[in-house]
């Protein structure tokens, strides 16, 4: 398979929320291609320690490493991001938007958390993308844009209503994306949708450091990312070791047959359709 030109030595990659989990993996897996790589996330000490690792990690060491204290929710951070990045490497090739945050709320309750998960995770992206899109775009060169979605935005289990809505909204507006770039001219830039499974982050593991046994880990889902990008990807779903991409594929065909059939909304977990479901999983 040939590498995506986005992907080579000496090009760029922003990457947000690259403090840990699936950013800090992806920055270190560019950084180990050879690219130059920024790191963007709340100003911390991980910050700090993420741009060590992913020195550590890239062939030209530190020169080669920017950080950039940000707020995606904020624009005009995202635009000062922006700014440092073509000040300092004078392109971008590849845009993670990645930053990302839970809990968030029920349909009633906990609207202080519904905001804070909107603002990063939703107008975060939506920020990156109207940011940093037509800047690529005017470079004229081959590109790509990632956006890190969630199963929780296609099948929405019930739980965390408000982190399903904002993964939901990503889905959509990185498929417009990826439209609209299509029938752009003269656009090089492909777009494309992570969409992880059970991986262990720091997000994820809610104060435990044993690694659940059907979680992937970070670098496997960044393995897949780097495989999808160069294999020309749209949705790049995620398996874990508990659930394989033909059970998802089930359970996304499930949940968009109950509009098709007219059952109960979340219908997956409606006692009375459990049987049915089963037996649907099982003809797989």
């Amino acid at each position: 398979m040939s590498r995506h030109p986005a992907l080579q030595p000496g090009r760029v990659a922003v990457v947000t929320g690259a403090a840990s989990g699936i950013g800090l993996a992806a920055a270190t897996r560019f950084a180990e291609m050879g690219l130059h790589v920024c790191l963007a996330d709340l100003p911390s000490e991980a910050l700090t320690q993420a741009a060590a690792t992913v020195a550590t990690a890239a062939p030209e060491g530190q020169p080669s490493v920017l950080t950039v204290p940000t707020d995606v929710s904020h624009i005009e951070q995202v635009q000062a991001l922006r700014a440092r990045v073509y000040e300092r490497f004078g392109e971008v090739a590849v845009l993670m938007n990645n930053a990302g945050t839970a809990p968030g709320g029920g349909p009633w309750d906990h609207i202080d958390r519904w905001h804070r998960v909107l603002n990063v995770n939703l107008w975060g992206v939506v920020n990156g993308v109207q940011t940093f899109t037509p800047a690529m775009l005017a470079q004229k060169t081959p590109c790509a844009i990632v956006n890190t979605g969630s199963k929780q935005g296609i099948t929405n289990p019930p739980g965390d209503t408000a982190y399903n809505v904002s993964k939901s909204a990503i889905k959509t507006l990185t498929e417009g994306l990826a439209h609209s770039l299509r029938n752009e001219s003269g656009a090089l830039i492909t777009a494309h949708l992570l969409i992880p499974g059970s991986t262990f982050t720091g997000m994820t593991a809610r104060g435990r450091t044993d690694k659940p046994a059907g979680a992937w880990t970070p670098d496997q889902v960044v393995d897949r990312l780097v495989a999808g990008i160069d294999a020309g990807d749209f949705y790049i779903l995620c398996p874990d070791n508990d659930v394989t991409a033909e059970i998802d594929h089930r359970r996304m065909e499930w949940a968009v047959h109950d509009i098709i059939e007219n059952r109960p909304a979340l219908s997956r977990w409606h006692p009375d359709y459990a049987e049915a479901f089963a037996r649907f999983l099982e003809k797989r």
